[in-house]
């Protein structure tokens, strides 16, 4: 249970939420019938050993809501108050959303990552606000809103995806929702200089896109970066997020430029990996794996991920000095911990 009641959520964001939060995908056993305790419990210890804040537990694979919720179970148990615990608001009708955070709340989650599922189609901001509004007095727990191009609601509702004037209701309306995941309109950057000019005093404002959170953090106060697959870079994002905090911002720098080759890589397949609106949780679960976290097998239905883009990841932390595994592409898809 979170330690602070809803209206106490901002307060809470603002204290607590300072640092990086990475992904953790839930691992499966090798038969691919049940969810792999050790997997899970190893991939827990990597990010707080890594110096991440938090981590999202990853509900957009292929699996139950009782194993999700046991899943978020084991990384509550392993980290403690260690990490901070992120439910992934991302099932498939408003029904289950509802279900599920309200199970995850009592699994010992303490943030929410507010998805929108892909069946749901909205033609005018009162839907989402309805929707959104709906998740939001169903639990305690503080929310993250998620402008961005993943719910296809740009240019039919707006092109910022969530407007402001829209963000602005449902900041009055919600007292839970506590931090806004500023990639609205995205790749464009004008979402997070918006939403910290017009709601950063009231609410968390976070940049996930570590390309433009390095070079933004010099220039605007930005405390947080989740949810994302920082888990790439290993310990980097973590101690770069703490040298702009320090103000420390030529050796921030120098580790932008240093990160540059496998940023380019990422950023040059985010096209063939993430297909179809749909990130790619295989490829994301290899990035981990190449930074020591457990890879293994995911069920289908799943995207996949091939040779070539496996060798130009992993070139790419060789050329940014980034020390990946070396180990055969195989040993991902049987996982560190096998079970």
């Amino acid at each position: 249970m979170a330690d602070y009641t809803r209206t106490e959520a901002r307060a809470w964001a603002r204290e607590r939420l300072v640092g990086a939060i990475n992904c953790t995908i839930p691992s499966f056993t090798g038969d691919l019938t049940a969810i792999n305790e050790k997997a899970i419990r190893h991939d827990t210890r990597l990010a707080i050993e890594h110096g991440f804040l938090g981590t999202l537990g990853v509900s957009e694979v292929n699996i139950t809501l009782p194993e999700y919720l046991d899943f978020l179970r084991i990384i509550r148990d392993e980290a403690g108050d260690q990490l901070v615990l992120v439910h992934h608001g991302s099932w498939s009708t408003l029904e289950q959303n509802i279900a599920a955070v309200q199970g995850a709340e009592a699994a010992g989650a303490e943030l929410v990552l507010l998805s929108y599922p892909p069946n749901f189609y909205p033609e005018s901001e009162e839907e989402i606000y309805q929707y959104t509004k709906a998740v939001a007095d169903s639990t305690n727990l503080a929310i993250i809103l998620f402008p961005m191009f993943l719910w296809g609601f740009s240019p039919r509702v707006h092109p910022a995806d969530i407007p402001t004037r829209l963000i602005r209701r449902l900041i009055d309306d919600c007292p839970n929702i506590a931090v806004i995941k500023a990639e609205g309109g995205f790749p464009s950057i004008m979402s997070v200089i918006e939403c910290h000019r017009l709601f950063g005093d009231e609410v968390v404002i976070s940049m996930p896109i570590e390309g433009e959170l390095i070079p933004l953090s010099q220039v605007m106060p930005l405390q947080l970066s989740a949810t994302s697959d920082h888990e790439y870079y290993g310990p980097t994002i973590p101690r770069v997020m703490k040298l702009l905090r320090d103000g420390k911002y030529d050796e921030a720098t120098e580790i932008y430029w240093q990160m540059h080759p496998a940023r380019k890589i990422k950023g040059g397949l985010a096209a063939t990996l993430n297909g179809g609106a749909f990130i790619n949780r295989q490829a994301w679960k290899f990035q981990g794996w190449l930074q020591g976290y457990n890879g293994g097998p995911l069920r289908q239905p799943t995207q996949r991920i091939h040779d070539a883009q496996m060798n130009a990841l992993r070139k790419g932390l060789i050329d940014a000095g980034l020390n990946p595994s070396m180990d055969p592409f195989r040993e991902f898809f049987i996982g560190r911990n096998p079970a």
